[in-house]
């Protein structure tokens, strides 16, 4: 859930600190030529201050003395200015002569910002703020023009024209920095976001944990309900008390089966030594004797068989290394007699030795059920096979005959308790058997499954760990 849940943070995260930095960069920059603007406005001024006492154009003749000084004090405060800043300066008539200008040969151009800051001096506005000039902008100039007002009527125009190659690098430089803070706050965001799922997740975790556990079989997991959200710890403790119902409500139905099933033994036997008495009273050979004999010991069989089930849904398990193929070996040696007696072939097929962790006791218990059933529906002069073989984590026993076999829905029922097919129902038994091997290998971490065995019988595949649980 984590991986699924941190991606949305992140991102939400993302698009705050992106909603924040863009407009931030952007006024930085903004900051940044507004006031290389305002510092050519002042220069501009100071020019016009100048230029406004000289009051002929240069080379018209009948210049005073005083106005050619004032004139070269113009000239030459322009030189120094462009010498020492690089930026182009210069104060031009209403027609666009100049009155000075350096470098010397400069003129306004007709076209872009620098005429459209004239054509504004001109008509006697201080020219607007030029357009923004980003750091790509490799060309982008900045031209600030400033009327020269002499007697209430604009005799000329200052106009300065900017490069920005400083100005670039300084908002280049700001935004590094603004980048470096976006990063910073995005890690410690991520951080941040890494904890707070954490911590909200971490009860899920343990809770599903535990709802895994009880669901294979380990009723005393429980939830310890002391971190997380506040909703999350009612849950965990809701959680651990119906765990807790569950588990007191399938003790007492264990409880319940053994105790049934024990007791009932008892007048059942007694009933079964009534009926053996009361058959020396009747003629040998009556049907109906004969008949409540065979009911008689078909319900012993069930009452024994619920108390084996009780017994194996609640004792725990007694896992060892085991040779699996050795004890399938063994088990196949011991009902080789049975199946000769009924005319089925009943063989070992696989490796001598294979390593597993189960309960020797359980896993023998579900082989002898497993092989039993297999012989029970096998007819005469057919095969009935047991093999053991590696198969990744796990060993597989296979028992495989050739029997009737199951249908598709069969096949979904079989190992349920008391279930049997329909077709079978004149073979023996009680239905429980295969319910009972299940339970026996689940305590230990193994499985049990059914498939078809072509081209007829039925498969029965039993798997067991080869690692330590």
């Amino acid at each position: 859930m984590r991986t699924r849940l941190l991606p949305l943070l992140i991102v939400l995260l993302a698009g705050v600190l992106l909603a924040l930095g863009f407009p931030l960069a952007g006024i930085t920059a903004g900051v940044e030529q507004q006031r290389v603007v305002v510092d050519r406005i002042d220069d501009a001024a100071r020019f016009a201050s100048l230029a406004q006492y000289v009051t002929t154009r240069p080379g018209a003749g009948g210049e005073t003395p005083d106005e050619d000084e004032r004139q070269a004090t113009l000239s030459a405060e322009l030189r120094r200015y462009h010498e020492l800043y690089g930026i182009r300066a210069g104060v031009f008539f209403r027609d666009r002569t100049p009155m000075a200008a350096a470098p010397a040969d400069w003129s306004v151009p007709d076209t872009g910002e620098s005429d459209r800051a004239f054509t504004e001096a001109v008509a006697g506005r201080r020219s607007h703020d030029p357009r923004q000039v980003w750091p790509w902008d490799d060309g982008g100039r900045i031209p600030v023009a400033s009327p020269v007002v002499r007697d209430g009527d604009v005799v000329a125009v200052v106009v300065t024209d900017s490069p920005t190659g400083q100005m670039r690098s300084r908002i280049l430089h700001s935004w590094l920095l603004i980048g470096a803070g976006e990063c910073a706050a995005m890690l410690g965001a991520v951080a941040a976001a890494f904890r707070l799922t954490g911590w909200v997740l971490r009860p899920v975790r343990v809770l599903d944990a535990a709802s895994h556990d009880i669901a294979t079989g380990r009723m005393k997991s429980r939830v310890a309900a002391a971190s997380g959200p506040p909703e999350l710890r009612r849950l965990a403790r809701s959680f651990n008390e119906m765990a807790d119902n569950v588990e007191d409500v399938l003790e007492q139905q264990r409880a319940f089966v053994a105790d049934a099933s024990h007791q009932l033994r008892n007048p059942l036997s007694a009933l079964l030594l009534r009926i053996e008495l009361l058959a020396l009273e009747l003629p040998e050979g009556n049907e109906e004797i004969a008949s409540v004999r065979t009911e008689g010991k078909r319900l012993a069989r069930v009452l024994d068989d619920l108390l084996d089930l009780a017994l194996a849904e609640h004792a725990a398990a007694d896992l060892q290394l085991v040779d699996v193929a050795a004890l399938a070996a063994e088990r196949v040696d011991s009902w080789r007699p049975l199946a000769g007696g009924k005319g089925v072939l009943l063989s070992y097929e696989g490796q001598r030795a294979v390593t597993g962790w189960a309960d020797p006791v359980a896993l023998s218990s579900a082989l002898d059920a497993v092989v039993d059933n297999a012989l029970k529906f096998t007819p005469a002069g057919e095969r009935v096979t047991v093999s053991a073989a590696p198969d990744g984590e796990s060993v597989r026993i296979t028992v495989c005959d050739h029997g009737p076999g199951l249908t598709e829905d069969e096949l979904a029922r079989v190992g349920d308790r008391f279930w049997r097919s329909g077709r079978h129902q004149n073979v023996s038994g009680s239905g429980l058997g295969l319910s009972i091997s299940r339970a026996l290998l689940a305590a230990g971490g193994a499985t049990m499954t059914f498939a078809p065995h072509r081209p007829h019988g039925l498969r029965v595949t039993v798997e067991v760990p080869r690692t330590a649980p």
